[in-house]
């Protein structure tokens, strides 16, 4: 059985960056997911056949907009994660029930290192947009939560089954 570690600690116990130098250039890919609590009537609102426009805009569109420009600015929001050119990045939200939508941020890039930071940063991103566009409608909104699905391309692949 292979000895786990962290990663990003040293042999002192210091934080440090990965050195990705002797990985290999491979296309990375990553999908993670948010899911949102939103009332029945912010629901009913945002899939009325229009798009729920607020004092900000478009809720939906720009979520979409912020998901993956903080998808591009991963390095900019965790110390440790490498700065990485994406080659991908797109967000898609969709309703999932009476009260529920699912963010899914999809991101590839050709690199040394994964991304699935930069997948779940953008997810958590847009999640928090669609909180900040509807709070004046209802306060009762819930992120309830963000997490990997998959991961391909590098030493250790990871594909969740569940939604």
């Amino acid at each position: 059985m292979e000895k786990k570690y962290f990663s990003h600690i040293d042999q002192k116990g210091q934080p440090r960056m990965v050195d990705v130098s002797g990985k290999k250039i491979s296309r990375r890919q990553a999908t993670a997911t948010a899911k949102v609590f939103l009332t029945e009537e912010i629901i009913q609102e945002l899939t009325a056949g229009k798009e729920l426009y607020t004092k900000k805009g478009p809720v939906f569109q720009t979520a979409v907009i912020a998901g993956v420009s903080a998808a591009k600015k991963t390095s900019e929001l965790i110390p440790l994660c490498h700065l990485l050119g994406l080659d991908d990045c797109s967000i898609i939200i969709e309703t999932i029930s009476k009260d529920e939508i699912l963010i899914k941020c999809e991101v590839a890039a050709t690199a040394k290192t994964g991304v699935e930071m930069e997948a779940m940063t953008g997810a958590s991103i847009a999640a928090l947009t669609i909180y900040d566009m509807c709070k004046s409608f209802s306060h009762d909104i819930k992120i309830l939560e963000t997490k990997l699905q998959q991961k391909s391309g590098g030493e250790r692949n990871f594909n969740r089954s569940e939604i």
